[in-house]
């Protein structure tokens, strides 16, 4: 990554900034999330929506303006434990294989933010998301099973235990693996391909963020598939419908055909964008209070 240096013991203090980016960047972005969530859930036959726009005006006409932020208290405290894991890991995994100077080769820092995003996955995104999901569901199927966020975790966990809040941990660790082992290593590539090197650009936090955006672009293309039957296990009629997640993948295949597994792209991709964008800028630009 172009603006980290190699230190020791840094543990707390990329916890802490990895805390603040996230809580920072999910307040800005949620809504995008929501929606992409929205039209992730619905079915190609009979769909709800017919895009981003619509789905958004008519969640506003039906439910008020902060129904885009349904589900969004555990997403924002997830988040902020998300990004802290997930810089909290990547600073200490890729101290290992870098020089000097802070420099680390591709195939490192790809691994580096593979098992950076392993760890979120499973300390941070997968109970959230799950929460999240099926207040989103609960809302788009009008059932009124849950008051919020915090209403759907505490019912969750009573009937469900643990499990209920865990549901598709196998294609959310797939999924934040392959982002962060693609964006880590993109984002150092656009930084060298703009920029040559420069040491000055390099360390810019504003230069990061657009690079950044552009690496959290890329991946999410080569990753829509996974947060697609990532979203569709963790509904609230998952586990009636799947055995599990490959049932769940073959099953949407053979319903709604392999482009399906492609829906919410666009929201997502504004999602990612301003997600990914925002967090390579807040993160060094927090160096000057850690």
């Amino acid at each position: 990554m172009a603006f980290m240096k190699k230190e020791e013991g840094s543990a707390v203090k990329s916890f802490l900034k990895g805390f603040a980016t996230g809580f920072i960047e999910a307040i800005i972005c949620y809504p995008t999330e929501f929606i992409k969530t929205q039209l992730q859930l619905q079915s190609k036959s009979n769909p709800e929506y017919t895009g981003i726009m619509d789905c958004a005006r008519k969640t506003v006409k039906n439910h008020g303006s902060l129904a885009l932020y349904r589900g969004a208290a555990p997403l924002i405290l997830g988040s902020s434990v998300k990004q802290s894991v997930r810089w909290a890991t990547y600073q200490n995994v890729s101290n290992n294989f870098r020089d000097e100077n802070g420099n680390i080769g591709v195939l490192p820092n790809m691994f580096c933010g593979a098992c950076a995003g392993a760890a979120e996955a499973i300390f941070a995104v997968t109970p959230i998301e799950t929460i999240k999901t099926r207040a989103t569901d609960d809302l788009r199927r009008g059932t009124g099973k849950y008051t919020g966020s915090f209403d759907a975790t505490i019912k969750i966990v009573k009937a469900e235990g643990l499990g209920g809040i865990y549901r598709g941990v196998v294609p959310t660790i797939a999924k934040q693996a392959t982002n962060q082992m693609i964006r880590f290593p993109i984002q150092q590539f656009y930084m060298n391909l703009l920029f040559k090197g420069d040491p000055e650009k390099k360390a810019n936090p504003w230069l990061n963020g657009l690079c950044g955006a552009m690496a959290g672009g890329t991946s999410v293309v080569m990753t829509m598939p996974q947060d697609t039957i990532k979203t569709r296990m963790q509904g609230e009629q998952a586990k009636e419908l799947y055995k599990g997640a490959f049932d769940c993948l073959k099953q949407t295949v053979s319903r709604n055909g392999v482009g399906f597994l492609w829906t919410g792209t666009w929201p997502r991709f504004v999602r990612v964008t301003l997600d990914v964008g925002i967090t390579f800028t807040i993160y060094p630009l927090l160096n000057q209070f850690f």
